[in-house]
């Protein structure tokens, strides 16, 4: 292997996956969207309708919550953590003294 190529090494995986903070971060968004997408399915009433110009502000945030989770649960999965790589310190050899005069 040239030795400007970087390494591969292989994805971490099990807890370092779920203690990724993308993992946390879609867990957080998929249960906020689907509690707001469950709550704004039925349908709003009509003075909620009238607050908020005519749509159904639960249902749409939460639907847009879940793809928000669902971009990063893909994220994680497809770029998973690598192990870091220490880089290989090559030896050079120290310059000669300079001649004492």
């Amino acid at each position: 292997m040239p030795e400007n190529e970087p390494r591969k090494t292989p994805p971490l995986k099990g807890v370092h996956l779920l203690l990724d903070l993308r993992s946390i971060i879609a867990a957080l968004f998929g249960i906020y969207g689907t509690v707001l997408t469950v709550l704004g399915a039925p349908g709003a009433s009509a003075a909620d309708l009238r607050k908020t110009g005519g749509w159904n502000v639960n249902l749409w945030c939460g639907l847009a919550m879940l793809a928000f989770a669902a971009s990063f649960a893909a994220w994680t999965l497809l770029r998973p953590l690598r192990e870091p790589v220490e880089e290989a310190v090559r030896d050079t050899p120290e310059p000669a003294p300079a001649p004492a005069a």
